[in-house]
């Protein structure tokens, strides 16, 4: 691999995880301003925390607490995105979808199509190549749970938690998909269906949609889709690869996502809160049921 390679190898890296760093700390940093309530250590255990103050730093403390429990919230998940009927019968469809392109010559047309009139090439391509790539979301996600969890934001660590529960669904998922299917890309590389960049885009796309609505969402879904086009634009990916991959990772992302949009803390729900007279007043509530 050339010079040239490597070095928009690490540039893309780097933009990406930086790109993602910053919409989440700028996350974490609204919560905060906007709602004084959001931090629960004060709201739950003032008093505690100044008779034993804690020695660990909160991202250890979360951490120890967020790891033991992930293989069971992993395996819950699972079983919500893969037993309900109405994924089942999502993925179902693009299954067919994708078996019925590869077994006819829409695949190889449009293979075909893109060795000949290919968008993507050099830096483009790699800085695409990177941005769609499962590693970068689990450093990127990493990243968020970090900032948040060290700054006692809850309510951002637990939709980065969402979301690395979700990419981990997804990538397990895909490879287990992988091994089974064993096909060849176009190029001649292994395990082509489905494609894992695109499944893992939009799952992370599906998450934020979720989450922050269609502000976030559709440029989300935008950046997703880009992605998918040039694994397939590239050679590394049948189209029909590509159609499974995206509607794999929209539905673990919403399935996921949307179970934990309400976030518990100490048995109590988190939500949004508007009040006063004109609805000026926004901060953040907890709720429990008795």
């Amino acid at each position: 691999m050339n010079k040239f390679f490597w070095d928009g190898f690490r540039l893309g890296a780097v933009c990406a995880v930086l790109f993602f760093a910053a919409f989440c700390s700028g996350s974490v940093r609204s919560q905060k301003l906007g709602s004084p309530a959001l931090n629960p250590e004060e709201v739950f255990s003032q008093a505690g925390r100044i008779e034993n103050p804690s020695k660990e730093s909160l991202l250890l403390e979360s951490l120890e607490i967020d790891v033991v429990n992930w293989s069971r919230r992993i395996i819950e998940d699972s079983k919500n995105v893969f037993l309900r009927t109405d994924n089942l019968s999502a993925l179902l469809f693009a299954g067919g979808a994708s078996i019925a392109m590869h077994n006819s010559d829409a695949d190889k047309n449009i293979a075909e199509h893109f060795d000949r009139h290919g968008a993507f090439h050099g830096f483009t391509d790699e800085s695409f190549n990177i941005i769609g790539h499962p590693g970068t979301h689990f450093a990127a996600t990493g990243l968020w749970y970090g900032l948040s969890a060290e700054s006692g934001d809850e309510l951002n660590k637990e939709r980065a938690w969402t979301m690395m529960t979700a990419v981990s669904v997804n990538w397990v998922a895909t490879m287990g998909l992988k091994f089974i299917r064993d096909n060849d890309t176009p190029n001649g590389k292994r395990w082509a269906w489905p494609s894992g960049h695109t499944s893992s885009s939009f799952t992370v796309a599906s998450v934020l949609d979720e989450f922050y609505g269609p502000k976030v969402g559709v440029p989300a879904y935008i950046l997703a889709s880009l992605v998918g086009y040039r694994m397939a634009d590239t050679g590394d990916h049948w189209a029909s690869d590509v159609v499974f991959g995206a509607t794999l990772g929209w539905v673990v992302g919403h399935t996921i996502a949307g179970k934990h949009k309400e976030i518990e803390i100490a048995g109590f729900k988190l939500l949004p809160y508007m009040g006063g007279a004109d609805g000026s007043a926004a901060g953040i509530s907890f709720v429990k049921q008795f």
